[in-house]
């Protein structure tokens, strides 16, 4: 036996569901049967006794479309323009927010705190595109930098380094520490489409356990420790970044303080015809791809649950070995906009 389907009145608009409701009723105020005009209708004969309770206790009037529940209010023009300048020129610090980069959520509580207007998240994101704003990954510069120091190693002191190597036949490799901070800001920002967001921080560095070396060519040496990094420690991983490698290695490194220190300059010296380092400008973590090594590991780590040391140092060491075995990615760091020069 063949049954009728029943209709799905989400597909109705307003006025066509009172018409219905009004029709309905009628037919049966003539002497149609509830089931009979049901069946006829499509809809479910629960559907049709509501429609008939609404109408004896409230008339004609109970099967009126009933408005929209309203939206969550608009901005008006002066307030978007507000909003977008609010975003484009200041970060969420500023507002007192506890997270430096702009999320949904943040720019949801600002527009409620300032324009005294609520959005859901989703009305947020589209408000935000509307607006000409995307997500995007931000560079992280330190206020301390020079930008002329930047310019003339891009322009002048790494190509001399580049054609060095290249005549003597070395790798070029840039090295660096890091570890999961509490300072550190994962993820992406909302910013104007074209324009990468810069959030300024402070170019001190804390609780650094991990290091690593990589290559324009995919090469990546990493060794993880407990604690922070010292001269002995980082004279322990040059000892073994060379060892795993059958020419000079030309290392550039970050100012840090284990880099200058005397025992690793005895040590540089002692293997002058093995290792040389070169120390980037202060405060220019964004000239070094190997700080892309630590935000991709970052990305994964983050998403894993980990209770104690010991399996924070395994996931480390398993996403760094994964990587490890993936040279197309390392060499890829080196494409990134900052780091591009390195790639030459």
């Amino acid at each position: 036996m063949h049954c009728k389907k029943t209709i799905d009145a989400r597909s109705y608009s307003h006025d066509m569901l009172e018409k219905l409701r009004r029709d309905a009723v009628k037919r049966v105020e003539h002497g149609e049967s509830p089931e009979a005009v049901a069946t006829g209708l499509g809809i479910n004969r629960r559907t049709i006794y509501r429609w008939l309770e609404a109408f004896h206790y409230g008339g004609a009037q109970a099967l009126a479309a009933k408005p929209i529940p309203g939206a969550p209010p608009k901005l008006n023009a002066q307030q978007m323009k507000r909003l977008a300048r609010m975003i484009r020129e200041k970060n969420p610090l500023q507002f007192k927010f506890e997270f430096a980069l702009w999320t949904l959520a943040i720019i949801r509580q600002l527009i409620k705190d300032e324009l005294n207007v609520s959005l859901s998240e989703v009305s947020v994101g589209r408000l935000m595109k509307r607006l000409g704003f995307t997500p995007q990954r931000p560079l992280y510069r330190a206020w301390q930098q020079d930008p002329a120091l930047v310019s003339h190693w891009r322009e002048h002191e790494y190509p001399k380094i580049a054609a060095r190597a290249k005549r003597e036949g070395a790798v070029v490799m840039f090295a660096d520490e890091s570890g999961i901070r509490t300072d550190y800001h994962a993820g992406t920002t909302w910013a104007p489409v074209g324009k990468t967001p810069v959030v300024k921080v402070t170019g001190a560095r804390y609780g650094l356990n991990m290091l690593s070396a990589v290559s324009k060519q995919g090469h990546l040496r990493f060794m993880t420790v407990e604690g922070s990094v010292n001269a002995k420690v980082f004279r322990l991983f040059l000892q073994r970044l060379i060892a795993g490698m059958d020419r000079k290695i030309f290392l550039v490194v970050d100012g840090h303080p284990a880099h200058k220190a005397k025992l690793i300059k005895s040590f540089v010296q002692d293997n002058a015809d093995r290792l040389e380092l070169f120390v980037l400008p202060p405060y220019s973590p964004e000239l070094n791809p190997d700080e892309l090594v630590w935000a991709h590991v970052k990305a994964r780590v983050a998403k894993a649950t980990v209770q104690t040391k010991d399996e924070l140092k395994r996931m480390l060491d398993r996403t760094l070995h994964r990587l490890q075995k993936l040279p197309d990615i390392v060499a890829s760091f080196f494409r990134a906009p900052t780091c591009r020069y390195a790639s030459m």
